[in-house]
């Protein structure tokens, strides 16, 4: 099982939050850095993997209404792949 916690007061920038994605959960090279891009990784996946999201506030702080659009994302990818899971603490 694969865990990737991403903690909403490092991420300053999409580039940031994008990069943590791919590495963390060892994206394809073609993947674009970008949220439809991210929902296709996500979907893809076949192990068991659990996305934690630490600080979703300091995340909306930092990146606005890109946040939101992310949470979309991640709802959509966890409810279409079974394997993902999008946990939310100190949201």
């Amino acid at each position: 099982m694969k865990e990737l916690i991403i903690n909403g007061k490092e991420i300053e920038s999409k580039e940031t939050l994008h990069r943590v994605f791919s590495e963390g959960l060892s994206f394809p090279e073609w993947y674009g850095n970008n949220l439809d891009a991210l929902n296709d990784c996500l979907t893809d996946i076949n192990e068991e993997t659990t996305v934690i999201i630490e600080e979703f506030g300091a995340l909306r702080d930092n990146l606005g209404s890109y946040a939101d659009k992310l949470k979309k994302v991640l709802r959509c990818a966890s409810s279409e792949n079974e394997k993902i899971t999008v946990d939310y603490i100190n949201e």
